[in-house]
C-alpha cells in the first residue's frame, strides 16, 4: 500500500531486501572507514611529535653515542626518526669495528640500514589506507547498484497497476535513491582522509629522507675523522 511517509528510517525499512543488503555494507563500510580515520589520524600526529621531539635531540650537539645509548634504553618501542637513527648508528658501530673498513662502505652500510628501517616506518603509517581508498572509489557504485535495482524494481511493480501516478512510483525510487546517498556518505569522508593522510605520510617520508642524507653526512665526517 502506498504511503505518504519519506523518512529516511521507512525508505530504508521499506525497501526490496537487495537495497538493504547494499545499505548495510555501506553503513558497516562507512563505520569502519571513520574507525580507521581516527585511528591514523593519531597514529600521524604521533609520528610528526615524535620526529620534531627527535630532531631536536638529534641536532641539540651531544655526543651520537650517548644519543645512541638512550635510544636502546626505549626499548623496542621507539618509532619514526628515532628508529631510523638506531638502525644506521647501530650498523655503522658495527662495521667500523671491523678492521681495515673501507670509509664509505661503512657509510654505504648505514644507509641500507637505514633505507630498510624507513620503508618499515612507511608500512605502519600508510596501514588501511588502501582500505579508505577501496571505500572511497567502489561505494558510489555500490549505491548506484542499490539504486538501479530499486527503480527497476519499482516500475516492474507498476506492471500490476492499471495506472500509474507519481505517488505510486515516488516511495519506491526514493527508497532506491537512498542507497546513493549512503554510498556518497561513505566514500566523501573516506576519499578526503585518504587523500589528506597520504599527503601526510608523504611529508614523513621525505622528512626522513632528508634525515637520512643529513645523518649520513655527520657518519661521513666520523669514518675518515
Amino acid at each position: 500500500m502506498p504511503t505518504n511517509d519519506l523518512s529516511i528510517l521507512h525508505l530504508i525499512t521499506q525497501a526490496s531486501p537487495v537495497v538493504q543488503t547494499v545499505i548495510g555494507l555501506l553503513v558497516l563500510a562507512s563505520l569502519f572507514s571513520w574507525t580507521l580515520i581516527f585511528d591514523r589520524a593519531r597514529v600521524l600526529r604521533r609520528a610528526q611529535k615524535a620526529a620534531d621531539d627527535f630532531e631536536q635531540r638529534f641536532w641539540s650537539g651531544g655526543d651520537l653515542s650517548a644519543l645512541f645509548r638512550q635510544v636502546e634504553k626505549e626499548g623496542d618501542n621507539i618509532t619514526g626518526m628515532a628508529a631510523i637513527f638506531r638502525a644506521g648508528f647501530k650498523e655503522f658501530a658495527r662495521q667500523r669495528s671491523r678492521t681495515n673498513m673501507d670509509p664509505m662502505a661503512m657509510v654505504q652500510g648505514s644507509q641500507r640500514a637505514m633505507r630498510v628501517a624507513i620503508n618499515r616506518e612507511l608500512d605502519v603509517l600508510e596501514g588501511n589506507l588502501p582500505f579508505l581508498a577501496t571505500v572511497g572509489s567502489i561505494s558510489p557504485y555500490v549505491g548506484l547498484f542499490g539504486t538501479v535495482w530499486g527503480i527497476m524494481s519499482s516500475f516492474q511493480a507498476l506492471g500490476n497497476v492499471k495506472q500509474a501516478t507519481l505517488a505510486l512510483v515516488a516511495p519506491g525510487i526514493s527508497e532506491a535513491l537512498i542507497a546513493t546517498a549512503i554510498g556518497l556518505f561513505a566514500a566523501i569522508p573516506a576519499v578526503i582522509a585518504y587523500n589528506n593522510y597520504s599527503h601526510k605520510v608523504e611529508r614523513l617520508n621525505n622528512r626522513y629522507d632528508d634525515f637520512l642524507e643529513e645523518f649520513s653526512i655527520v657518519l661521513q665526517r666520523q669514518a675518515h675523522g
